[in-house]
């Protein structure tokens, strides 16, 4: 009975059950939906309070600027800060202390706290040329007889001296570096017309008779070669005379024990560099390159110091375009003033979160340079969504109903891609970050875009308020004052009638009668307004409205139609604009040009190639990642740091830095066995080594080397450490009592060694490091090496990585879980697919850009993933909710609806990077490069890939729908809309 009635067999179809799963889905969805609706209507009922609370909490957290410190620690920062070499690190300053060593320092090996070094180069000859080495002594000689005075004014002030602050040896003498006295035995040879001793390379002997290595005090050594020849540069054997050097390295040591020795020394450092600079300027052919302790870090923080104009000039230009991407040519439609406003939003929530750092104690350092510009994409993003929604709903609802249904379409896009931000960042920040530096700016941003969101659910949206009233109200969107009807307008000057267009409600409504519909419950705001009848039957699974029969109070039948009306895409909430140049100038180029062009048939096997072409480059990059493990990499350029760092790279890379060779337990050096295993550990290796030399010395005197331990440690100490030139060995040997009357045992030991590199020297450290670590697991001799540069190499590469792999993990997991708020699940497929290989061409361009994975580019590889999700999300969101029409109209629809929101935050967004290319900074640099490919690949994804793409791949546009025949009947309702001018019929189709 019932399918013999007409117009049933629909609605009992309706009755059929749904998967449960779908079911869920859209539940949750309609609930977060309604959610959002109340939360809206909430804002827009209280918007003074909502757009006064965020500006008094920043001024009130922005003044503990009082409290602001910068980071102190810059090598924890950057260095990895669990791993080996820390731990091996500290074994070492607990076995050899520095202030334990009494006859030489290795300037490569040893890092005090507190040190002054100079490379010294010459524009024309040689450092040892007589000129040069007289000017150079007695450059040392002023250095050694500099004084401070600390503190600089009164009573109790007092000088001193390097002589005072240095560490002595065992005569209470200033330890130098040997290359200073090898010089000074050249001069007083020269001086007495005696023969000048031969100086060889990179291991010397002195007049003492002591071996010294000096291959990393003196650089760009060309030697003779056996027959006289000259030999290139850094190509000497073992032991070979020294013919000309290019430059020399001198180190000063200062001992820095307690506040005010530190004082002192942080006092000398900066004297030293200031004489260095006026010796520089009374010798010209000498090229000085000071470096300090603390230099790292005044270059390392001083990037933020050259960032300061380029940041301002950065929101500057961002502001402009951001008035421009608001503006329209109807004067009331147009809202310039939202675009600051997103802007100071921004502003805003960056400044409250600088006071709860400040507050809570936290300190500053030059990676939170990015931090503005993850929270100026994210938030440009929400906004520029917000005016889009904003112009899509009815002009003639209420502003509180508007912004409610701006919230509800939306804030649920924009508060998953926040989770998301949160998420990354947040796992980021966690304990399981290995990288001081990556968990401090995650932990920052993660505040910041958390504050930024909430601003913008209250501040921004506060001021959307404002501005629909003054839409409501007829006023001009920049100079708030009421716009005159067309009938005034016509007698005023031409250019006073440009300025002031736009299009009133009446005159557009009887151009061009409305068909759309709203979903979301519609409030009218005029009293008289009555509905006369109101009968849906969706035919489309988003309709959120559809329920069945709605009934309403004194409702009279509706006039028949005379013929059936077009079918319009479900969720347009907007009228029509009737004139194209009333639309917003992107939207219109988007809806009239790009979106045909992009989806035509002719111009998608293009797209797809370029696709192939870029995942194609991406790759090329991926496989030539470098990790850059330099600090001086992330510093500002042309400061001591930088110029120090080329020096040395330039003229002391023949050789790597002394590595120490430790044997830190009690082993049987009188065992051949265990001689010949030691002798075989260090063949191969420049060393300096106390074994070998004692070794020597019992073969020279005609003594077995294989003897008790009793006469071998005997002869050790009474013997060889008593001879003058081997005397300094004394520092590197531990010794340990035994009982009474017994030989004391050999309870540690060091040696020295000198690889042979070339250019990649920090990629065969790294080699080297892991080789020696290897030996040491399967050697009967329990032994440890250690350099200072260990701690920037040891697990680097994984310490930088793993946050970016957590962090995507992280985003995995979540679109997973968000399938469930979704109402296609294969949207969070899309969106995972999306990132990754936005990820992917960022990293493979980036490197193809000349940019080493450090912690800066990882911080800029985790943003990424939430500037992308803020791009491509509404567009697959958008295409993925509408039913019942082709791919390629929802496509179109899409762009129209997100993908000009894209492209102004794009433009905002690039407006905003181009003044910081300007910083004269190796990490402003990397991050400008990261910065403009995230940009650049997750807007070629959004407005190229994903719109062609998703043409011919799923999801379906067909799902869900009836045969033919029984999905062509549609049900009207019309509105009669009474009031005291006019009566206006309102036919639209559900």
């Amino acid at each position: 009975m019932l399918s013999s009635a007409p117009g049933l067999s629909g609605r009992w179809e309706r009755l059929e059950p749904r998967p449960r799963a779908r079911m869920l889905r859209q539940v949750l969805h309609a609930g977060l939906r309604t959610s959002f609706h109340a939360l809206g209507r909430f804002v827009a009922s209280h918007p003074v309070f909502f757009a006064s609370t965020p500006v008094l909490l920043s001024i009130l957290l922005g003044a503990s600027f009082s409290r602001y410190r910068v980071e102190e620690d810059v090598e924890g920062m950057l260095a990895p800060k669990h791993s080996l070499a820390k731990i091996e690190g500290n074994l070492v300053d607990s076995l050899f202390p520095v202030n334990r060593s009494k006859h030489a320092l290795y300037s490569d090996l040893q890092t005090p706290g507190r040190y002054g070094r100079v490379i010294v180069t010459t524009r024309k000859g040689s450092v040892l040329d007589p000129v040069h080495l007289d000017t150079i002594l007695k450059l040392h000689k002023r250095i050694y007889q500099m004084q401070v005075t600390v503190p600089a004014t009164g009573v109790n002030s007092y000088n001193y001296s390097f002589s005072y602050l240095c560490l002595p040896d065992d005569k209470n003498v200033c330890i130098i570096d040997d290359i200073i006295r090898a010089m000074e035995e050249i001069q007083s040879a020269r001086t007495a017309n005696r023969s000048v001793p031969i100086l060889r390379y990179p291991i010397t002997q002195l007049a003492d008779g002591r071996q010294a290595y000096i291959g990393h005090q003196l650089g760009g050594v060309q030697g003779w070669g056996p027959s006289g020849a000259v030999r290139g540069q850094g190509t000497g054997a073992r032991g070979e005379g020294v013919r000309s050097a290019r430059a020399l390295q001198l180190t000063y040591y200062l001992q820095a024990h307690g506040s005010l020795m530190d004082r002192v020394a942080s006092q000398w450092e900066k004297a030293f560099c200031a004489e260095l600079q006026h010796f520089a300027a009374l010798h010209p052919k000498l090229g000085l390159y000071p470096s300090t302790s603390s230099s790292l870090r005044t270059d390392f923080q001083f990037s933020s110091v050259l960032a300061h104009r380029p940041l301002l000039a950065s929101l500057g230009a961002c502001g402009v375009l951001a008035v421009l991407c608001c503006s329209m040519r109807d004067c009331v439609r147009s809202k310039p003033w939202l675009g600051l406003l997103a802007l100071l939003s921004v502003t805003l929530s960056g400044l409250t979160a600088a006071g709860i750092l400040n507050l809570t104690g936290a300190t500053y350092n030059s990676t939170y340079l990015g931090i503005p510009f993850v929270m100026l994409g994210h938030g440009l993003f929400g906004s520029f969504e917000m005016l889009s929604s904003w112009r899509r709903t009815r002009e003639d609802q209420h502003v509180k109903e508007r912004v409610a249904s701006v919230f509800e379409d939306v804030m649920l896009r924009f508060s998953g891609s926040t989770m998301l931000h949160l998420m990354t960042l947040g796992l980021a920040a966690s304990p399981l970050t290995n990288m001081e530096a990556v968990r401090l700016f995650c932990r920052t941003a993660t505040l910041s875009v958390t504050i930024s969101y909430v601003y913008m659910l209250s501040f921004y949206s506060s001021c959307l308020v404002f501005t629909g009233y003054l839409e409501t109200g007829y006023r001009h969107g920049c100079f708030c004052r009421r716009v005159p009807k067309p009938d005034r307008l016509d007698s005023k000057p031409a250019w006073y009638r440009c300025l002031m267009y736009t299009r009133y409600q009446d005159e557009a409504q009887t151009t061009n009668p409305p068909h759309e519909v709203d979903h979301s419950p519609a409030q009218t705001p005029n009293s008289n307004l009555t509905l006369t009848h109101a009968h849906i039957h969706p035919h489309t699974p988003n309709n959120t409205a559809a329920h069945g029969h709605v009934h309403v109070a004194n409702s009279t039948h509706p006039h028949p139609l005379p013929h059936p009306l077009p079918l319009p895409l479900p969720h347009s909430t907007a009228n029509t604009e009737p004139n194209p140049q009333d639309s917003h100038l992107l939207l219109g180029c988007v809806r009239r040009c790009y979106g045909d062009w992009i989806t035509n048939t002719y111009v998608k096997p293009f797209v797809v190639l370029l696709y192939l072409v870029y995942i194609s480059f991406g790759l090329m990059g991926f496989l030539q990642v470098t990790q850059g493990s330099d600090p001086s990499a992330l510093v500002a350029m042309d400061t001591a740091t930088v110029l120090y760092t080329r020096a040395q790279q330039r003229y002391f890379s023949s050789y790597s830095p002394v590595i120490g060779f430790y044997i830190y337990e009690s082993a049987p050096y009188w065992n051949a066995s265990v001689q010949r295993d030691l002798l075989e550990y260090a063949k191969g290796f420049q060393r300096i080594s106390w074994l070998e030399a004692y070794l020597n010395y019992l073969s020279d005197r005609n003594q077995s080397t294989s003897q008790p331990r009793e006469n071998f440690t005997h002869t050790l100490r009474h013997s060889f450490l008593r001879e003058p030139q081997f005397a300094h060995f004394a520092d590197d040997i531990i010794f340990a009592e035994r009982g009474q009357g017994e030989e004391p045992d050999v309870a540690a030991s060091r040696i020295f060694l000198v690889a042979k590199t070339t250019e990649n020297k920090r990629e065969e450290m790294s080699v080297l490091l892991d080789t020696l670590r290897r030996l040491s697991l399967t050697s009967r001799v329990r032994f440890l090496i250690f350099n200072p540069s260990f701690v920037y190499l040891d697990r680097y590469a994984a310490a930088v990585s793993s946050p970016l792999r957590h962090s995507l993990l992280a985003v995995l997991f979540l679109l997973g879980l968000s399938s469930l708020a979704v109402m296609e699940p294969l949207v969070s497929v899309w969106l995972g697919l999306t990132l990754l290989s936005v990820q992917f061409g960022v990293l493979g361009f980036m490197t193809l850009w000349g940019v080493e994975l450090d912690c800066m580019s990882v911080l800029c590889l985790i943003s990424a993933l939430g500037h992308s999700a803020d791009s491509s999300g509404p567009l697959l969101c958008g295409f993925a909710s509408g039913q019942g029409d082709s791919r390629t109209r929802w496509v179109r629809v899409a762009l129209e609806r997100h993908g000009v929101p894209s492209l102004q935050t794009l433009i905002c967004y690039s407006a905003a990077l181009v003044p910081v290319s300007s910083v004269r900074s190796n990490l402003t640099r990397t991050l400008f490069r990261c910065l403009t490919l995230t940009a650049g690949c997750s807007v070629l994804h959004t407005l190229a890939f994903l719109p062609t793409l998703l043409t011919f791949l799923p999801p379906s546009k067909t799902q869900g729908q009836r045969p033919e025949g029984e999905g062509q009947r549609q049900e009207v309702e019309c509105v009669e809309m009474n009031d005291s001018t006019r009566v206006v019929d309102q036919i639209t189709t559900v």
